[in-house]
């Protein structure tokens, strides 16, 4: 078996549940004082770990939160950008943008672009596995775990698809 076929379990789904629990109790934190919060997930996988995130802060949170898919297209070498909500309903809140993996940058990048002309009170990141290879200065204020992976590795993020059982692997 080559080594690109092998693929080694980072994260099972209890470990997963248990990353994104913590990550919406320093979700809660940080905003308790808020009104509400809008958590932009970016698609195809950021929107799926938002909705979970919004799940566990409308139970312990007392704020709103609001839910909003950002659709990118990474390809592009400018911003290309949709919501599907109308990107004003930020205006003066918090907002939390969401992804799967954060690679080299490019796309929390592109994510932050979709808010440029919108006043926000804050503007904070969340991404399940920070793989330390960053080609832009990006950061984040929240992960489920950081890894130290050599280029050529990819990670795969699975959540909720076509029923499998969540996991994150590296191969």
């Amino acid at each position: 078996m080559e080594s690109s076929e092998k693929k080694i379990l980072i994260l099972n789904q209890h470990q997963i549940e248990q990353k994104i629990d913590r990550i919406a109790y320093q979700l809660l934190e940080d905003n308790f004082d808020e009104q509400e919060i809008v958590i932009a997930g970016i698609m195809p996988r950021g929107n799926y770990l938002a909705e979970r995130l919004k799940q566990i802060l409308d139970k312990i949170a007392p704020f709103k939160s609001t839910l909003m898919n950002i659709e990118l297209e990474k390809q592009s070498s400018s911003l290309r950008a949709k919501t599907d909500t109308d990107i004003q309903i930020c205006h003066n809140k918090v907002v939390i943008i969401v992804d799967d993996v954060l690679n080299s940058g490019k796309t929390l990048a592109y994510g932050f672009g979709v808010f440029l002309d919108v006043p926000l009170k804050k503007l904070r990141t969340v991404v399940l596995v920070d793989r330390n290879h960053k080609s832009f200065p990006v950061t984040t204020d929240y992960s489920g775990i950081a890894l130290s992976t050599v280029l050529k590795e990819h990670v795969d993020v699975v959540l909720n698809e076509d029923g499998k059982e969540d996991a994150v692997y590296l191969r």
